[in-house]
C-alpha cells in the first residue's frame, strides 16, 4: 500500500495517508512533485499518461510526476520517478512550488497537492515504461500553451498550472535558446 505525505499550506508534514484515500472526495492536501525536462532547443519533453493510470489516464502531461513516500528525499524521489517512468537520468533542480486542486471526472479522484516543480535538461530520447507512459513527444512551450488552450481536456490540469508558474519565473521560454 503506497502512502503520501499530508502537509499544511506551508508544506509542513502533518501525517500520512494511503494514496488512493488521499485522492478521494475533496482530496487531502499532500506533497507531490512535477518534473519538466527541456532540450537544447527549448522544447519540453511530454508524456501521455498510460490508459491504465488510476486518474487522468491517457492525458498528456509534463515529463514525470509523482509523490515522495514518507521518509523520502524529494529530489531523490523525483530522480527515481524520472528514471522509472521515462528511463532518463539528468540533474534536476527545484525552482518553485504551488498548491492546486483538480478532480478527474472519469475516476472521481481529486488531486489536492502541494507540488514542487523541478526542471532539468536532456537531449536524449527517453525509454518510457509502457505501464506508465503510452507515448512521448518534444514540444515547444508556445505550441503546448496553444494546444492546452484549444483542448484542455487532453492535458492534465497540473500541467497548465505548472507551465504558468514556470513561465512567471522565466524557467520556460524557448525563444532564449
Amino acid at each position: 500500500m503506497s502512502r503520501v505525505i499530508l502537509v499544511d499550506r506551508q508544506d509542513r508534514a502533518i501525517g500520512t495517508e494511503e494514496k488512493i484515500r488521499a485522492h478521494q472526495g475533496p482530496g487531502l492536501l499532500h506533497r507531490a512533485f512535477s518534473v519538466f525536462i527541456s532540450d537544447g532547443r527549448g522544447r519540453l519533453m511530454m508524456q501521455r499518461r498510460a490508459a491504465t493510470k488510476y486518474h487522468f489516464a491517457g492525458r498528456w502531461s509534463n515529463t514525470a510526476c509523482s509523490h515522495p513516500a514518507p521518509g523520502d528525499n524529494l529530489a531523490d524521489a523525483a530522480q527515481q520517478t524520472l528514471r522509472r517512468e521515462m528511463g532518463l537520468t539528468t540533474p534536476l533542480r527545484v525552482v518553485a512550488n504551488l498548491i492546486y486542486r483538480a478532480t478527474d471526472r472519469h475516476s472521481g479522484l481529486t488531486e489536492h497537492e502541494f507540488v514542487h516543480l523541478l526542471v532539468g535538461n536532456s537531449d536524449l530520447s527517453p525509454s518510457p515504461d509502457p505501464s506508465e507512459v503510452d507515448e512521448w513527444a518534444w514540444i515547444t512551450p508556445e505550441t503546448l500553451q496553444t494546444a492546452i488552450a484549444e483542448d484542455p481536456a487532453e492535458y492534465t490540469p497540473w500541467l497548465a498550472i505548472g507551465m504558468r508558474r514556470l513561465a512567471q519565473l522565466d524557467q520556460i521560454d524557448s525563444t532564449k535558446r
